[in-house]
C-alpha cells in the first residue's frame, strides 16, 4: 500500500555566504493517510524545515517528496503554489488572522481561490466554524476573541477547503494550558472522527501525546520513533 506522503533521501542545505549549512540529512519517511504525526526535536533540528517541505512551502536540495502519488519536489513555484492551495491547510503558532476581518471572513479566505459562489463560501465557512465550536462567534473580529478562540478560527480556516493534509507548526505554543488542551483535543477529533491526515511540530511532550506517532529529529536526522 502506497503511503500518502513518501519522503526518500531528502536533504536540505542552506547557503549563508560561503558557508553551507545542512539542515536535513537523507531523511526517509512514510506518512499514511489518516495518520497524526508529531515531529519533535531541539531548536535547529530541522523539524520545521521538514514540515514546510511536506506543505510545499520549501523544497529539498536532494531527494524526492511525493504526496498522494504526485512528486512535489520538482514542481515550479507557480505549480507548487497551486498544489499547496488545493491540498494543504496550515495552522500557525500565532494564528495569522487578519485583524480587520470577522471570523467568518477570515475562514472564507482560502475559498477565494476556488470557483465557489459567495453564498457557498459563507455556507462552508459557517460549517467549519460550527465544527470548531464557534458558531456563535462568526461576526467577531480576532481582537474580540481569546487566544484559544483565535486558534480555533485558524483551524476552521485550515480545514474549510477540505485539504489533503493539515500541517501544524507549534499550534499551542502561544496558548495557556487549558486553551492548548482544547485545541489539541479538536485536532485529535479532526484526525480520529474525520480522518484528517495531520503533521504537527511541537516542543511540548504533552502536546505530542495527542498524536498517533512521535518522531524525533536531531541535527537533521530522524533518530527515534515512538508510539504516542
Amino acid at each position: 500500500m502506497t503511503a500518502l506522503v513518501e519522503i526518500r533521501g531528502v536533504s536540505k542545505v542552506y547557503e549563508r555566504g560561503a558557508q553551507k549549512v545542512e539542515v536535513l540529512h537523507h531523511v526517509d519517511l512514510d506518512i499514511e493517510e489518516g495518520d497524526f504525526l508529531a515531529l519533535m526535536g531541539p531548536s535547529g533540528s530541522g523539524k520545521t524545515t521538514l514540515l514546510n517541505m511536506i506543505a510545499g512551502i520549501d523544497t529539498p536540495t536532494d531527494g524526492t517528496l511525493s504526496v498522494a502519488g504526485r512528486r512535489i519536489d520538482n514542481l515550479s513555484a507557480t505549480a507548487l503554489a497551486r498544489w499547496r492551495a488545493a491540498h494543504v491547510g496550515y495552522i500557525f503558532q500565532f494564528y495569522n488572522l487578519l485583524p480587520m476581518l470577522s471570523a467568518q471572513k477570515n475562514v472564507e479566505l482560502p475559498l477565494l481561490l476556488t470557483r465557489l459562489s459567495a453564498a457557498q463560501r459563507r455556507r462552508n465557512a459557517g460549517i467549519a466554524l460550527q465544527l470548531v465550536g464557534l458558531a456563535d462567534r462568526v461576526s467577531h473580529k480576532p481582537g474580540e476573541l481569546s487566544g484559544g478562540q483565535q486558534q480555533r478560527v485558524a483551524i476552521a480556516r485550515a480545514i474549510v477547503a477540505d485539504p489533503t493534509l493539515l500541517v501544524c507548526d507549534e499550534p499551542t505554543g502561544d496558548l495557556d494550558r487549558q486553551s492548548a488542551e482544547e485545541v489539541l483535543g479538536l485536532l485529535q477529533k479532526l484526525n480520529r472522527q474525520y480522518g484528517k491526515t495531520m503533521i504537527m511540530v511541537t516542543h511540548d511532550p504533552k502536546a505530542a501525546e495527542y498524536a498517533k506517532r512521535v518522531l524525533h529529529l536531531d541535527k537533521g536526522t530522524l533518530v527515534e520513533t515512538a508510539s504516542a
